[in-house]
């Protein structure tokens, strides 16, 4: 739902994140580098971009790895 979509990137560190994996799939530590919030906060705000569909997560033994869902963005960008 494109609602879902918009609620998720109204955050700027959840902007932040999209930003970062514009430009490919990558950890979540490289995807959350840098970012002045705690590891829970983090969590929490990848887990709504998860739950919005706006990104996925792949594991990979101890590795996961962020991707986005261009669909579920170009959706968004079709709507508006």
């Amino acid at each position: 739902m494109v609602n879902n979509t918009f609620l998720a990137l109204a955050n700027p560190i959840r902007r932040s994140i999209v930003e970062r994996l514009a430009g490919g799939p990558a950890r979540v530590g490289v995807a959350t580098r840098g970012l002045e919030v705690s590891k829970p906060a983090i969590s929490r705000h990848l887990k709504v971009l998860e739950e919005a569909g706006v990104v996925v997560r792949t594991v990979e033994g101890r590795t996961h790895r962020l991707a986005l869902d261009v669909a579920v963005l170009d959706e968004a960008s079709g709507w508006l």
